[in-house]
């Protein structure tokens, strides 16, 4: 019997007034202050026994860090409005600000090791070996001690002050709307509800007040982007030598300019499929064209529900028919009480899964309500557990797996759930449902993510030329116009959709890792569809890989070429063969497919 409760982070600290947790601060001193004297040991004469001494030392106080602030993420997390949480995350974050400062000189040095040298002690690093060579990855971009620390004062004082300031305006914003009849107010991710409201005119009206809104702040918010692409450009491309702002983060990826490049063009290449199939959803709910308004509209009316124990017994049961160990993770993850899964205010939005250290059962986070995106949800991040779970042999550096193949066990573990979930459930109307959910997400994963990638290649270049605020909106606007086409009625207003999109503050350039994660999975589980048990294994060493390795040597071991427009291709092909379903299910065909 599994019951919908808050979780217990008694495995970590009892409070964070416990005399273990004040422990666990003195000890993160002591340590560091330990690792500094080593400093005078890192000369030429560094033998790879002390050498592994100091890693190993190195990787105990990031253990240590990993426990006090995931604590703190945590605790905060379950209660936002929380005195005592925020106090204790104020403090971690404080101490995990300066440890960074402090063992700074530690990656420095490694950065700038002489070869020779670098190779000798890489040899004799066993499972660290992958994590000292992402860090080498950086040399020829890196700059001297003083002016590296510079450039970290510079972050903490400018563009992090920038970035919490558009964190700060944004996420006072709320949103009125209204509902039977009634003006009520939204924060935000409260009227993301409302987007796939069953009533066109509710999801239209959402969609009106959130632009908005963000319009109003226009001339802000788009000057603080473009102070951010001035710092991204400045550091990145005028003093460390980047070829161009998206290689800092394709390296960052350990991914080559031209892997990216076949990435982003198969996406170019394909978004016809994405043209037919929103015309497929506008004939199926009975209109001419798809307003933007309507892109993630629900076609069918009929929604079913699921109590949390019989969605943990289907996700379970999908767990375990693809792999008894992926089941057994799952299960451990609810019979530790590490799943917040309550509905409460205060709680913090959205869904996630935290691995603190090897060994240590994950955390997830959601409020499940009981639709099948909740059981999707519920799937996802348990199926991130597994990953964690399988790859837990690894070092605190190469447990976690790399950007690149995070979402690879989550997506296919809520593939397995929904296939599964459809198996039992023989309506027709669910299916169709869940299918539609599938195109819907996939969109969202794949084609939206890459276009916010060529608008930033764009946006990036055009800033460097003096582009306006103005500018950025028409830019923005015409990358939707060039991928929608014909096939979606694009109002004006969505040319200030970009200034509500973090990530493009944030991270720059990391969206195309979504896409890059979907359809990787996509290739994966048609391969699996086609092979069935002898996929099952290689799967497995995919996920047990963690982050030991480079994203395409953990996938050339496994017969796929990440550099090769044939595996994205194979994606979007899954996605194609989806669509037939679709269509066949509605009883219609595309007459055009372009």
């Amino acid at each position: 019997m599994y019951k919908q409760t808050r979780w217990c982070l008694d495995d970590l600290y009892l409070s964070p007034d416990s005399p273990e947790f004040q422990l666990a601060l003195n000890q993160i001193e002591e340590k560091l202050q330990r690792l500094e004297n080593l400093r005078p040991r890192l000369t030429s004469e560094l033998t790879e026994e002390d050498f592994l001494e100091i890693i190993r030392r190195y990787e105990d106080l990031i253990r240590l860090l990993s426990r006090v602030i995931n604590y703190g993420f945590l605790l905060l997390s379950q209660d936002v409005r929380s005195r005592h949480a925020q106090e204790c995350w104020g403090r971690v974050q404080q101490i995990a600000a300066q440890a960074e400062r402090r063992t700074l000189f530690l990656n420095l040095w490694w950065k700038v090791l002489d070869e020779k040298q670098s190779e000798e002690l890489t040899e004799a690093a066993a499972d660290y070996k992958y994590w000292l060579a992402t860090i080498r990855l950086q040399k020829p971009f890196s700059l001297s001690e003083i002016e590296e620390k510079i450039i970290t004062l510079k972050d903490a004082s400018g563009t992090k002050g920038l970035l919490k300031l558009y964190e700060v305006i944004t996420g006072r914003y709320m949103f009125n709307l209204v509902i039977a009849g009634e003006k009520r107010e939204f924060t935000r991710h409260e009227l993301n509800d409302y987007v796939r409201d069953p009533h066109p005119d509710v999801r239209a009206n959402a969609y009106k007040e959130y632009l908005r809104v963000f319009e109003c702040d226009a001339p802000i918010l788009g000057q603080i982007y473009q102070s951010r692409v001035r710092d991204w450009w400045s550091e990145n491309v005028q003093l460390r030598g980047y070829a161009s702002p998206i290689t800092v983060r394709n390296l960052i990826n350990d991914l080559t300019d031209d892997a990216v490049d076949v990435l982003l063009e198969t996406c170019r290449d394909n978004v016809s499929l994405f043209r037919r199939y929103f015309q497929l959803k506008a004939r199926s709910m009975g209109m001419g064209r798809l307003r933007r308004y309507d892109l993630y509209a629900p076609v069918t009316r009929q929604e079913k529900w699921y109590p949390f124990e019989e969605a943990v017994q289907l996700v379970v049961e999908s767990f375990h028919q693809f792999d008894p160990a992926f089941a057994d993770f799952a299960r451990s993850v609810l019979q530790d009480h590490h799943l917040d899964s309550e509905v409460r205010e205060g709680k913090r939005p959205g869904a996630f899964c935290v691995s603190v250290e090897p060994g240590l059962t994950p955390w997830i986070s959601m409020s499940y309500e009981g639709d099948v995106e909740d059981v999707a949800t519920l799937a996802r991040e348990l199926g991130r557990a597994v990953h964690y779970s399988l790859a837990a042999h690894h070092t605190a550096f190469t447990q976690k797996p790399s950007r690149m193949l995070s979402e690879v066990a989550s997506s296919f573990c809520e593939m397995l759930t929904i296939d599964h979930l459809i198996a039992v459930d023989d309506d027709q109307e669910t299916r169709k449902a869940l299918l539609y959910k599938r195109m819907d997400n996939a969109y969202a994963a794949i084609m939206r993510q890459a276009n916010f990638v060529m608008f930033e290649q764009t946006a990036h270049d055009q800033i460097q030329d003096g582009a306006s605020v103005d500018d950025l909106n028409e830019i923005y606007f015409a990358c939707l116009r060039d991928q929608f086409s014909y096939s979606i009625d694009l109002s004006d207003d969505f040319r200030y959709e970009w200034l509500g999109i973090s990530t493009l503050y944030h991270l720059p350039f990391y969206a195309y890792a979504y896409a890059f994660g979907r359809l990787l999975v996509l290739s994966l589980y048609h391969q699996y569809q086609m092979e069935g048990d002898p996929f099952k294994s290689r799967f497995r060493r995919i996920l047990a890989a963690g982050g030991a390795d480079s994203p395409a040597e953990i996938m050339n071991r496994a017969g796929m070429d990440i550099s090769s427009q044939a595996v994205w291709q194979a994606g979007f092909d899954a996605l194609a063969t989806d669509l037939e379903e679709l269509e066949e299910i509605e009883g219609l065909r595309s007459r055009d497919n372009g």
